[in-house]
């Protein structure tokens, strides 16, 4: 049976951008939403923990159910959710309502993004997995910046409400394109197609993974850089437009132009750069993954306290750039180090982790700091500290002390 793994790989990525355009949407949006709905700052960054909610805490769900039945249907499901839900946030009349639509946008993405870098990893081998998923994750700064931009366009010529719910639309008539691709087998690039299914993997199994060193440092790691991003990510629009002065459009277009630039020169260089050390050192990943965020740290300090736009702009720019390079590799770490029909699970494992963990309260926080201090950029100043902590947590994953199993399925 032919698979065409290029075909999924281009079909997986295309949705992971609007994926990513409809996450980012509020983000550039905040401050008209903040007006509409006389919101506090805590009371925004809630919208983000609502949505973190609906994603967090169905991931393990989708990741039980996807090592056991049919992905591409759990996938299209998905799909059709998150696109339902922004399109109606759009005629939201009340911030409750804006609460709960959040939480269904997050269970819609919980189910692609635990599922589909499974279904990657079963097409492509070890020496082509890491690029393969390097493009599809090149999505997430790109629909990130598609949504600033688009977000802050549309608000300012037509208002927020039409931007949720022309950038929701297209997912309604995409959902299904899915259920059209042949879907592979559990570990069909490793060498495993053939073998007999193993049996489903118990509760005990998957918990067992966080006694596997390399997967530790890399789940942990990643937690503390979801807190760190979440917030960046959400409040940095905001940012600008505040301590800076920056108008709407502005903001949104200077935000969004530099999360293409960075964001897609930044995620192939990393999955390049990994690829090519790791034929020279199995500690590649660790180099990079560790390296660019300690390398970024001192950048976002710059940034944060800078009272000159110029430098805030370049200090900004360098950060996100180099904050971009772990985006495929972590993923290939993490999936790498499980045995293969744990694949599922472990991205299961890895969104509960660094959602429950990390970005869950980020955003929220620095907005509470914010309403505190009448200052968003004291709001800030906690991030930086979240980064020191990935960047030791990264430098320590060694491939070496993975699942020895990771070949073969845990029966």
């Amino acid at each position: 049976m032919n698979y065409r793994p290029r075909t999924i790989l281009a079909l997986l990525t295309g949705l992971n951008l609007l994926n990513y355009i409809d996450r980012f949407i509020l983000a550039s949006l905040v401050e008209p939403v903040k007006a509409h709905f006389q919101l506090s700052d805590a009371q925004v960054g809630a919208l983000s923990t609502a949505f973190i909610l609906g994603y967090f805490l169905t991931s393990p769900i989708f990741g039980y159910l996807g090592d056991r039945v049919e992905r591409k249907r759990l996938i299209a499901a998905g799909i059709f959710c998150w696109s339902l839900a922004t399109v109606l946030t759009g005629y939201a009349e009340s911030f409750t309502a804006l609460l709960l639509l959040r939480v269904a946008v997050g269970i819609g993405e919980a189910s692609y993004a635990t599922l589909s870098p499974a279904i990657i990893s079963d097409l492509f081998p070890s020496n082509r997995r890491n690029m393969a998923l390097t493009c599809f994750y090149v999505a997430i700064p790109l629909g990130a910046a598609l949504g600033y931009l688009f977000g802050s366009w549309a608000g300012t010529a037509y208002g927020w409400s039409y931007a949720f719910i022309w950038v929701g639309a297209p997912g309604l008539l995409l959902a299904f394109s899915v259920l059209l691709f042949n879907e592979p087998p559990r570990g069909m690039s490793d060498g495993d197609a053939a073998l007999k299914p193993a049996a489903a993997p118990s509760a005990n199994e998957i918990l067992r993974l966080f006694k596997v060193p390399s997967f530790n440092y890399a789940i942990w790691g990643y937690v503390a850089y979801a807190f760190a991003l979440g917030a960046y990510q959400y409040w940095g629009q905001a940012f600008l437009q505040r301590s800076h002065g920056m108008e709407l459009d502005k903001a949104g277009q200077f935000f969004g132009g530099v999360m293409v630039f960075t964001g897609i020169g930044g995620t192939f260089l990393g999955g390049y750069l990994s690829t090519r050390l790791r034929t020279k050192t199995n500690r590649a990943y660790a180099y990079v993954l560790g390296g660019s965020v300690l390398t970024a740290l001192p950048l976002t300090v710059l940034f944060t306290f800078s009272e000159s736009l110029p430098v805030v702009k370049a200090a900004m720019t360098a950060a996100m750039f180099l904050l971009f390079l772990p985006t495929g590799p972590i993923n290939t770490v993490i999936l790498e180090a499980v045995p293969v029909n744990l694949r599922a699970s472990a991205m299961a494992l890895s969104i509960f982790c660094i959602h429950a963990f990390g970005d869950l309260w980020s955003p929220m926080l620095v907005g509470k700091i914010s309403d505190y201090m009448q200052n968003l950029s004291l709001g800030l100043v906690i991030l930086p500290a979240a980064l020191a902590v990935c960047g030791i947590l990264w430098l320590r994953i060694d491939p070496s002390k993975q699942a020895s199993e990771n070949r073969t399925p845990v029966s």
